[in-house]
């Protein structure tokens, strides 16, 4: 276990989250997959607006 601990921890000290979903397919979205990426889109809109 303390391995992959250690393995996880090296990956994420170069990791920068940038918040976005890299797996979303908009062939195999369902209208519930794309009113999400709407409300995500629009809650990004005022998190850059009130920067």
């Amino acid at each position: 276990m303390k391995n992959k601990e250690n393995i996880n921890n090296k990956f994420n000290r170069y990791v920068e989250p940038d918040g976005l979903d890299v797996e979303y397919s908009e062939e195999l979205a369902d209208q519930n997959d794309i009113q999400a990426q709407e409300r995500s889109a629009a809650a990004d809109a005022r998190v850059k607006k009130k920067l």
